[in-house]
């Protein structure tokens, strides 16, 4: 006899279920975006129908003739409806699932130690999925806690919040908190960019509503060294600040092009972090690979504390964590000297110092 047919394995989630997991599963892969966009907009698109609806259209052929949803993301709702594993939600389990990184230095036990993340974004800014959608990912990940850090009013190019946008979104935190039910608690934040002075681009009566703040230099970052490094020492003193966020602004790779890191006495600025308690944070975004590791072992041995952070601007990004990781374990980084594996309670003190 000639071999048998393979049988899909059985599958109970659902099509919402297979879209999104497919979409996280190419952007943690770094695919093509417009992959990406092709199965979250499927989802979109059916998750308002019954049930009922989607496997009629199933039956009758008819799902492409929904907006949003086209022959990839038909055959893949309709397998799901069918009860079937999807083939393509098989092979990227196969081909993308699982860890990141090699277990070199312990850096699988650092990842497993990560509590949650202190750097993300949403559609609010410049990020390409609503809240609601990033907090639940954070939450299927296995996090604790997320912080949601929009950019601040200056940065025109990421649409900025500005202190009336931002409040807006807080009241959007405390409704998905709500839902939730505490199980995951998405906290308040803000990239807010550090100011050609040192000051912090937002009010100090929003800066003092918020959980944790990132704080990041995103303009002129070819200042003069010295100037450089006047700046981010003086944004370090200021009391709402926590977390440095990608210090040098480099770019090593990616669709941006690359970018020189900026230049500054890194000594007297970790120096600085490691006095007035800010973390410097370990940007584990593949393109900025930020602070390089020379940088990265000096605020090691000055006594700084870290961050791990994805810097997320999509759901699938979350799970960059796997690369900081990595980067930490590989500086013989301690565990407790980085604040996203202390529990929530522990760091919301810290961060209100």
């Amino acid at each position: 006899m000639g071999e048998q047919p393979e049988v899909p394995a059985a599958y109970t989630a659902g099509p919402v279920a297979a879209l999104r997991r497919i979409a996280f599963l190419l952007e943690r892969a770094r695919e093509d975006t417009y992959k990406v966009k092709a199965y979250r907009g499927a989802a979109a698109t059916i998750l308002p129908l019954p049930d009922d609806e989607v496997a009629r259209m199933v039956d009758e052929g008819t799902l492409t003739d929904l907006p949003g949803v086209g022959k990839s993301s038909g055959r893949v709702i309709a397998e799901a409806v069918r009860g079937e594993t999807p083939r393509r939600l098989a092979e990227l389990e196969t081909e993308h699932a699982g860890p990141l990184t090699e277990d070199e230095h312990g850096a699988h036990d650092l990842h497993a130690a990560l509590r949650g993340d202190c750097h993300s974004h949403s559609d609010w800014s410049d990020g390409g999925s609503p809240i609601e959608e990033m907090a639940i990912t954070a939450m299927e990940l296995g996090h604790e806690y997320l912080v949601l850090t929009d950019h601040s009013p200056r940065l025109k190019v990421a649409r900025g919040l500005s202190a009336e946008r931002l409040a807006r979104q807080l009241d959007v935190v405390d409704a998905v908190n709500e839902h939730l039910g505490g199980s995951f608690t998405l906290l308040k934040g803000i990239e807010v960019d550090i100011l050609d002075d040192g000051g912090l681009d937002q009010t100090e009566e929003m800066l003092d509503r918020l959980d944790v703040r990132v704080a990041s230099v995103h303009s002129k970052l070819r200042m003069d060294r010295d100037a450089m490094t006047r700046r981010m020492v003086a944004a370090t003193r200021n009391r709402h600040m926590n977390v440095l966020g990608h210090c040098t602004g480099r770019l090593v790779t990616g669709g941006r092009g690359t970018r020189p890191p900026s230049q500054f006495d890194a000594r007297a600025v970790f120096e600085s972090c490691a006095e007035h308690d800010v973390a410097v944070e370990i940007n584990s975004r593949p393109e900025r690979r930020d602070p390089p590791t020379e940088l990265l072992e000096l605020a090691r041995d000055i006594g700084c504390v870290f961050s791990i952070d994805s810097d997320a601007h999509a759901p699938g990004q979350l799970d960059f964590l796997w690369y900081g990781a990595e980067r930490a374990a590989a500086a013989g980084i301690e565990p407790d000297r980085i604040v996203n594996t202390w529990p929530k309670e522990r760091l919301l003190a810290w961060a209100t110092k």
